[in-house]
């Protein structure tokens, strides 16, 4: 298996391909079959971890696993103790409250590559760098944290993913992890992974979830979801089907909850029109009374036509 730490360009996709034509990983590396762990955003810069190990990008990406990533962020303004306190409480996002974070004002500009595009700031305002350390995966979650505590974000930089940083990898640069670096990540999502639990499918002993997650690439759920109670009950109609005209499965012909359907029609619940109590026996009455003279025959209390069985004109 092949695991890769790139340093990620700016306005460079966590992505190989691109409709419109921007810059993707495939221009920096021609590695196949690898995959972005997790994402990192357009305008950001900084570690990103390909990997073809599907299970271990699952649990780096799932945020139950609480991998810390890293980053230094230099924000408009100096930072007050009370606004990093906000940032280490967690910040409401109005989508939500973050976890919380630790975030510390460094003491000078870290030293760190020029941008390909110098960061536009004002000259009447400064500028000053924090680090802000976070375990959640949420869409554009340090710059929402920075500006809701009034200090918008103007460069972000992710310098560590849980123990992997970026030391000297210059923008766009690659490298392999060594192989005690891969033990130690996967003893580290290991550990996670026991600390979440593990949920196993059931009927299913060789397929689990770390950490009752369920993978993307897992088959689609059965209709109704899936079992997790461990009820194999089955339905109790004969045949193992549901009954033709009943409802729920289940039921059985002749139990106090049912009663079948007469057959030969629709039931009223009302006596026969035919032979009900209190009618006596004879044919059924047709409800119209003796045929006018030329005309259709007419029902009662109906007066019969002119002759001819044709109306008057209309004037």
């Amino acid at each position: 298996m092949r695991y890769i730490l790139l340093n990620k360009p700016y306005e460079v996709l966590t992505q190989f391909t691109d409709e419109n034509g921007r810059q993707t990983l495939k221009d920096f590396v021609s590695v196949p079959n690898i995959y972005p762990v997790g994402r990192l955003d357009y305008d950001s810069e900084g570690l990103v971890l390909l990997t073809d190990d599907k299970q271990l990008q699952h649990r780096l990406s799932e945020p139950r696993f609480k991998v810390p990533k890293t980053y230094w962020v230099q924000v408009e303004g100096v930072p007050t103790e009370e606004a990093l306190e906000t940032l280490r409480r967690g910040v409401d996002l109005k989508t939500g409250f973050t976890t919380p974070a630790e975030a510390e004002l460094l003491p000078e500009a870290p030293e760190l590559w020029e941008r390909s595009k110098p960061v536009r700031f004002r000259a009447a305002i400064p500028t000053s760098w924090v680090q802000i350390r976070i375990s959640q995966g949420m869409n554009r979650q340090v710059r929402k944290m920075t500006a809701a505590v009034g200090f918008p974000t103007l460069r972000l930089v992710r310098v560590q993913l849980a123990d992997l940083k970026v030391a000297d990898l210059q923008p766009g640069q690659w490298r392999e992890l060594t192989e005690k670096e891969v033990q130690a990540l996967t003893e580290d999502m290991a550990a996670q992974t026991a600390a979440a639990g593990t949920f196993r499918t059931p009927n299913k002993g060789s397929e689990y979830w770390p950490g009752g997650i369920r993978p993307a690439s897992a088959k689609p759920a059965p209709t109704g979801g899936f079992n997790r109670s461990g009820n194999t009950a089955k339905p109790t109609a004969e045949g193992g089907k549901r009954a033709a005209g009943s409802r729920g499965a289940g039921r059985v012909a002749g139990s106090a909850s049912f009663t079948p359907k007469p057959t030969g029609g629709k039931s009223s619940g009302k006596p026969s029109a035919t032979n009900g109590p209190g009618r006596k026996p004879g044919a059924k009455p047709t409800g119209r009374g003796p045929a006018a003279p030329g005309g259709r025959p007419s029902s009662p209390g109906r007066k019969p036509g002119p002759t001819g069985g044709k109306r008057p004109g209309r004037g």
